[in-house]
């Protein structure tokens, strides 16, 4: 999503309330869907003042490089163009990369692997989810920065377990406040999740959302996290921790349809059944769109689609500003 440059401000007690003030989402976008600080009524805040000076530079820039592909973000990129024209959308990004790395076969072993991750993973779970039938698996993760209190904890497990999937669950150290101990976990949710889950620090997360096994992304809807599993396919379940992550997750709901999003509540009810409705076999409500998308974001990054020709328009741009540069040095 590409939300980020654009900032409006609503103080007032009804969280479902439109802001009209956005263009292209005038119809979408509720006072729920804003990150926290933009429900503030106090303007003094130091991040809102940040935030500000960096939306008034928005004019200034030469171009922008932004994540996503053209038809993913159509209802913004208009209007965004209108602030700077020269936009290059060319994602996904790790989608991209590796079709760019595929014209290159030649030059690399077939062993070579990449990754951008911010821990160290674990990918004796990738085994794990070869034991399962395609799409039964729920992958779990908050990502790299958000974090939970113990009491939410438990409402997630208890919803997770409680829905019958079996689950590939990601708890990096220190994403759990409140001095959580194992002791403090109900004996029958820990046997239960012996029996149908698998938890681990960190996982190679391209590798689990390509996997036949997996069938649902119960994600904190970071954008990486969200274009990876547009890309992938996967439907999701949104609990949003800040910032971006509020918008991206209504955007999943409202307008892409790719999964639920259930923001502002941590329920083991609401969490149980939006897993199952997500999973539900046979008459999935999400699939088409999920199918949709995913073709969508690899026809973007192949030779003729939007995000790699304007890869290429990026790099022939940067040349002839480098270029320019040193004539007029």
């Amino acid at each position: 999503m590409v939300f980020d440059n654009v900032f409006y401000f609503s103080s007032g007690g009804d969280l479902d309330e439109l802001i009209k003030s956005v263009p292209g989402t005038e119809h979408i976008i509720r006072r729920r869907d804003l990150a926290s600080f933009c429900r503030s009524d106090d303007l003094s805040e130091p991040i809102i003042d940040l935030l500000l000076n960096e939306a008034r530079t928005v004019p200034q820039a030469q171009g922008f490089i932004l994540n996503t592909f053209e038809e993913l973000d159509s209802l913004i990129l208009p209007h965004m163009r209108k602030l700077c024209p020269n936009i290059y959308p060319i994602g996904p990004l790790h989608s991209l990369h590796k079709a760019r790395l595929r014209e290159k076969t030649t030059l690399m072993s077939p062993k070579t692997t990449f990754s951008n991750s911010v821990w160290k993973e674990d990918r004796t779970c990738v085994s794990w989810l070869d034991k399962h039938a395609p799409k039964t698996v729920l992958y779990v993760s908050i990502g790299s920065l958000a974090t939970i209190t113990v009491n939410q904890l438990l409402e997630i497990w208890h919803g997770v377990v409680n829905s019958g999937k079996p689950f590939l669950w990601v708890r990096r150290p220190g994403s759990i406040t409140g001095g959580y101990e194992d002791s403090q976990i109900p004996t029958e949710l820990l046997e239960h999740t012996k029996e149908i889950g698998c938890i681990i620090d960190w996982s190679p997360q391209e590798h689990v959302l390509g996997h036949r096994a997996v069938g649902a992304f119960l994600t904190h809807s970071g954008w990486n996290s969200t274009i990876e599993s547009i890309a992938e396919g996967v439907p999701m379940i949104c609990w949003p921790y800040f910032s971006d992550q509020q918008v991206n997750s209504r955007f999943v709901g409202e307008v892409w349809k790719l999964g639920i999003d259930i923001k502002d509540t941590c329920d083991r009810l609401i969490i149980e059944k939006a897993v199952k409705d997500v999973m539900k076999t046979g008459g999935n409500m999400f699939r088409p769109c999920v199918d949709g998308w995913k073709i969508l974001a690899k026809e973007s990054v192949t030779e003729m689609g939007s995000s790699s020709m304007n890869f290429d328009r990026l790099i022939n741009d940067i040349r002839v500003m480098s270029s320019a540069t040193k004539l007029s040095g």
